[in-house]
């Protein structure tokens, strides 16, 4: 069995970092056409990439515990540093792990503007449709005319 070492869970989160800032893209695009229906695939999709990527850099803070640097992301620039052989690589990994980091953030920003912006449509087009001086109990009748419930007193029981 192979030493676990930060570069091993480096290479895997790297890759799932990239494969997220695709799938946020994906997002931006459902998002600006409007098309709410590939939406839940998409939210599962990055759940579950979350998740790896959660787990991979636990795992690589242990590494970096294991191997005598701080556990923390602050702990990788040392390591590189003195990563001997495998340093182009790690660096390499290290800059690519942090530029899709970035990516992904400010694509999960921007798809929460749009995804607000995309609730605040849907409320004022609920709006328009509810009369001015509606109470929350008004119903349309059968003959499609507005009609408002009786107010209910309650259950008494004596």
């Amino acid at each position: 069995m192979a030493t676990a070492t930060p570069l091993n869970s480096l290479r895997e989160e790297q890759q799932i970092m990239s494969t997220l800032v695709d799938v946020l893209k994906q997002e931006q695009q459902l998002l600006v056409a409007a098309e709410m229906e590939g939406m839940p695939a998409i939210t599962t999709k990055k759940n579950t990439l979350v998740t790896q990527m959660t787990m991979l850099s636990a795992q690589r803070h242990r590494a970096l515990g294991r191997a005598g640097y701080p556990a923390e992301e602050a702990g990788m620039d040392a390591w590189v540093a003195a990563s001997g052989a495998d340093a182009r690589e790690a660096a390499t990994l290290w800059r690519a792990l942090l530029q899709h980091t970035r990516e992904a953030k400010e694509l999960n920003r921007i798809n929460g503007m749009l995804i607000n912006k995309q609730m605040n449509h849907t409320q004022a087009a609920l709006q328009a449709l509810r009369p001015a001086h509606a109470a929350p109990n008004n119903f349309y009748g059968p003959g499609g005319m507005s009609t408002t419930l009786p107010r209910s007193r309650g259950f008494l029981a004596g």
